[in-house]
């Protein structure tokens, strides 16, 4: 059984990853146009959908429906999994709708105002619009009927399987107005054994969901920008998260936030944030005091481990900036020098917290 402390770092692991995926499109969408970042969501999601389409609907059983059901029940369960509210409904083998209510968990809060319709829809066109062609049935289209971006209430539509060979341009088409997704029956919905998971076993889950965006979000963003400006630019809003998010997180934790001492009880409160945020998120970690500050050190980097990186360095000092704004936000008056090294033997990492 997870104890409550455990439960409060998976749900902020899940926060903090929620939340810088929103702020990173949000960042390419003001500082690099709307093409940029439509771009980089529909990479993101088709390099998602390559990785686990098929492996999931192995996984969840759904191999042997017929390919619109199975289509709509993957995204159905998968974003369960995630924490994420979902509707499905079956109208036939060859047509099944999927349905995600609001508010949207990509676009979290007020951010949903920000995000142009051609970068919501790049979602289903690197993701929804690519499941006929992994199934080996180009006969399968995804038809969007509303989104939430566009004041709709929630994002919808329906697989459908034409019995014809589709352009490339028919795999999803919207249809406006034409048609909606029929009464759901929440009562009665799909239900996967997970429904009865424990609560520290469904955040477990959440936070693998939440880390998938940023195993996704850091090869994705250096193949499009160039490894470069991909740490300008997630640096930069990690940095921003990390400021927004920390008193929400630690305040969930037990924890103070904004203290402004500057001393070394200031050093332990924020070490024990950082340490036990890492630790959900599945690092090997090791705190300790010395000369008077606090070490947080961690072997390996987890969330990393079989990732093809153009530079890892800079992918780490991007995501790095995380923890550095969390610790300005928990107290200014600390400094926190980070080590690390990319060797034979892996990742090693360390961060000294201190007053100045």
């Amino acid at each position: 059984m997870a104890t409550p402390a455990e439960l409060a770092a998976y749900r902020a692991v899940g926060t903090l990853y929620n939340a810088l995926m929103t702020a990173l499109v949000l960042g390419l969408v003001t500082r690099r146009g709307e093409e940029i970042a439509r771009d980089y969501v529909f990479r993101h999601f088709r390099r998602q959908h390559l990785e686990k389409f098929l492996p999931g609907l192995q996984k969840l059983g759904l191999a042997d429906q017929p390919d619109a059901p199975a289509c709509a029940l993957y995204h159905y369960h998968s974003n369960a999994l995630g924490g994420v509210k979902t509707g499905y409904l079956r109208e036939s083998d060859r047509k099944a709708w999927v349905r995600y209510p609001p508010p949207r968990w990509i676009w979290r809060g007020t951010a949903i105002a920000a995000v142009p319709h051609s970068v919501s829809a790049a979602m289903l066109h690197g993701w929804h619009g690519h499941n006929g062609v992994s199934l080996e049935n180009p006969g399968l289209g995804f038809v969007c009927t509303g989104m939430t971006v566009d004041g709709m209430p929630g994002l919808e539509g329906y697989y459908f399987d034409y019995g014809r060979p589709l352009k490339e341009d028919e795999r999803v088409r919207f249809a406006y107005g034409q048609e909606g997704m029929p009464r759901v029956d929440w009562a009665n919905q799909p239900r996967l054994e997970t429904a009865d998971w424990p609560e520290g076993r469904r955040q477990r889950t959440f936070r693998a969901y939440a880390l998938e965006y940023l195993r996704t979000m850091l090869p994705t963003l250096q193949e499009l920008l160039g490894a470069a400006d991909a740490q300008t630019e997630l640096g930069r809003v990690a940095r921003l998260v990390g400021l927004q998010f920390h008193e929400e997180t630690a305040r969930d934790m037990g924890l103070p936030t904004d203290v402004e001492r500057g001393d070394l009880s200031s050093a332990r409160d924020f070490g024990c944030w950082l340490s036990s945020i890492l630790k959900a998120q599945g690092e090997e970690i090791e705190t300790m005091e010395r000369d008077g500050a606090v070490a947080v050190t961690q072997t390996g980097w987890r969330a990393m481990r079989e990732l093809t990186l153009a530079d890892p360095l800079k992918a780490f000092d991007a995501w790095n900036e995380l923890w550095l704004g969390a610790a300005a936000a928990h107290d200014r008056l600390l400094t926190v020098q980070t080590a690390r090294t990319l060797g034979k033997r892996g990742w090693r990492i360390g961060w000294k917290i201190a007053g100045r």
